[in-house]
């Protein structure tokens, strides 16, 4: 009652304005507002302290301050950020307002709202008051609230409620200063009720550490409090809420301003279950009017597995209605294995060249031999190696398909059941012969008009403009631009860029297998830092502008410490790069799901009396799991140094067979 008094005598007695601005009171007013919503709330905020743990997740070093978290049950239930304990700490301190202290368990995770909630063993602690969701207004002032360094006075910051709904419907943005040291703290309103807990999140990404690249932006955000009591309970039981999902992906690919046309429809998925096709258009979700992706997204962005949502579809003239229970996990993604690989050319033929036929695949168990032409797949034509490959992807692993192939000029339809891709490298693959190109024969051109740069070849080093960073290439010396090549990015270890060791050992195979060889350099050649992440990947469009690229086999490839920045890169930016190639090093950071729109392949080789092989061998049996693609050899008699011939040769062969289908 008396904060209402209050701002009701600051904010809306404007008759009274100049009076109180004339005497300096309402500065003073709106401090002492301030002051009493922060006071409300004090006893229901406390400091978390974590001990031990990872010093960096990815691309962010990991601070060892304390963090703050809000009490959300009398009986000693706290809630906190997630992105507290990313580090996975051996143990968790939490000190309460009044200067005790426990210890904490984790006892859950929301993954969709990126929550933890923690248990101390106390009773009667005062659990925070919320705010109704319906009560937050753009505008309205927000107080950023945690509990750090000093325990008898909270850290506060003012600003306003810049917006609602934000984060596909799941936060409330504001202004307010938020960091790594309020985050789990409270997003308090001016009459002393938790609008939310702050929280790091970000539209483009799930992950344990998305938006904590914004902290210093002007942008925060904070999970209403409303939504955490909602999941409260569920919570409390010890099970992790993960978000829902149905199953499908859209015609427009990753954009959301695109009308929701199906595309894929995942295998056992809700949708699948539920009877959703390719070319449905969802027009309505949960009795809200759907024309754009981003629509859907905010309807969805607030659901669990297990929570339920009813579908408007359009199917040609027929109007559906679906109900469906979505999941918190799909069956992983296996990509599906024709047996071939496909000739890298620009042809007016029809259909998709067989440039090399995998022993023992289903491909060669059918009949189909080296120089046939795919044409039709399922009675569908088959315009190039793109739609081939899409087509091949839709299908799963055991389902039996039929090829209709040019087989020395004549039509044969072949039967073939798809297998799984293997995690086996062929031992024998002869190069493609690509042709060098002809000279340019002399064109005249108008005047004042240079002629076109020729493309640089061979062994060179260079700048890339806009970045302060060098690199070195090496193009093969009969790069010819009518014939799609691959690009190796070589991300080198701490304090050796090792140039001259990849380019004698690399030169031979880039001719041969038609590899571009491109090594980044990092500011400081003793480390990569994280931030420069954005330098490789200009790097990588700078070399697609100037060279021809098949976007099917562009890889990172590196060594020991060299690992990390590979690994956040490919990771990262599934979209880019289609191959993992880690030497003495295991994989790090989260890969996500396996995904049939980015076909992502991976393969180690590792010394047998390396430290990093057992490593090594989990990450391999961590992503065969998932159903990745992922390879290992190991080396007899080799420690922690870069492999040689055969290894090499090996490598060059696993990224020859990126595109195969």
């Amino acid at each position: 009652m008396i904060v209402r008094m209050v701002v009701a005598g600051v904010l809306l007695c404007l008759g009274s304005l100049s009076v109180l601005a004339a005497d300096g009171k309402l500065e003073a007013e709106e401090e002492q507002a301030f002051k009493q919503a922060a006071a409300l709330v004090d006893p229901s905020l406390v400091r978390i302290e974590t001990v031990g743990g990872l010093e960096q997740v990815g691309e962010v070093l990991l601070g060892t301050g304390p963090t703050s978290g809000v009490i959300v049950s009398e009986d000693g239930y706290i809630i906190s950020s997630s992105f507290n304990f990313v580090s996975k700490p051996a143990s968790i301190l939490v000190t309460l307002a009044d200067g005790r202290r426990f210890a904490a368990k984790q006892i859950a995770n929301d993954k969709l709202r990126l929550l933890t909630l923690l248990k101390i063993d106390a009773a009667g602690v005062p659990p925070a008051r919320p705010a109704p969701r319906g009560d937050v207004r753009v505008g309205q002032w927000a107080i950023a609230m945690g509990r750090t360094f000093d325990l008898t006075t909270p850290s506060i910051s003012v600003g306003i409620v810049s917006a609602v709904n934000r984060i596909w419907g799941k936060a409330i943005q504001t202004d307010a200063k938020t960091s790594p040291v309020n985050y789990g703290g409270a997003l308090v309103d001016i009459e002393g009720r938790v609008l939310g807990v702050i929280a790091p999140l970000s539209p483009a990404g799930n992950g344990e550490t998305a938006g904590v690249e914004w902290y210093d932006g002007g942008i925060g955000f904070a999970i209403p409090l409303e939504d955490v009591y909602a999941s409260l309970d569920r919570l409390k039981s010890g099970t992790d809420l993960l978000p829902g999902l149905l199953g499908i992906s859209f015609a427009g690919g990753p954009s959301t301003n695109v009308p929701v046309i199906v595309d894929r429809v995942r295998y056992n998925s809700p949708a699948q279950q539920a009877g959703l096709k390719t070319n449905d258009r969802i027009v309505e979700a949960d009795g809200e009017k759907i024309a754009r992706v981003a629509q859907l997204k905010h309807v969805l962005g607030r659901k669990y597995g297990g929570d339920s949502v009813t579908l408007g579809v359009q199917r040609g003239d027929q109007s559906l209605s679906m109900e469906l229970a979505l999941v918190g996990e799909l069956i992983p993604y296996e990509i599906p294995y024709l047996g071939i690989l496909p000739k890298r050319e620009a042809s007016t033929e029809p259909g998709v060249g067989v440039r090399f036929v995998f022993p023992d695949s289903p491909a060669e168990k059918a009949g189909l031999g080296r120089g046939d032409r795919v044409v039709k797949y399922n009675g569908a034509d088959v315009a190039d190696t793109r739609a081939l490959t899409d087509l091949v992807g839709r299908g799963r692993p055991g389902d039996t398909v039929k090829l209709t192939c040019l087989q020395a000029g004549k039509q044969a339809v072949l039967e073939i059941t798809l297998t799984t891709l293997p995690e086996t490298i062929v031992g024998e693959l002869s190069a493609e012969i690509i042709e060098k190109p002809v000279a340019d024969q002399a064109v005249e051109k108008p005047a004042g008009e240079k002629p076109a740069e020729p493309a640089k070849t061979g062994r060179f080093t260079d700048d890339l403009a806009g970045h302060d960073h060098s690199y070195w290439a090496y193009v093969p010396e009969g790069y010819n631009p009518a014939a799609a090549y691959g690009l190796m990015v070589w991300i080198h270890p701490g304090g050796d860029t090792m140039e001259a060791t990849m380019i004698k050992q690399w030169a031979t195979i880039c001719e041969r297998r038609g590899i571009i060889l491109v090594g980044p350099k990092a500011d400081q050649v003793a480390r990569w830092v994280p931030g420069e992440a954005k330098f490789v990947e200009g790097l990588v469009a700078h070399m697609r502008e100037k060279y021809t690229i098949d976007p099917q086999r562009i890889f990172v490839h590196s060594h020991g410490s060299g690992g990390p920045m590979a690994c956040l890169l490919a990771t990262r930016h599934r979209e880019i790069f289609r191959g993992l190639m880690l030497a003495g090093a295991p994989l790090q950071g989260q890969v996500g799901d396996n995904e049939p729109e980015f076909r992502q392949q991976f393969f180690f080789v590792c010394g047998e009396d390396d430290k990093a092989l057992a490593t090594v061998k989990k990450t391999v049996e961590f992503l065969r799991k998932v159903k990745f693609p992922a390879s290992l050899t190991t080396v007899k008699g080799l420690g922690a140094k870069y492999s040689a011939n055969p290894e090499i040769d090996e490598i060059g062969r696993w990224a020859d067979c990126l595109d195969r289908i």
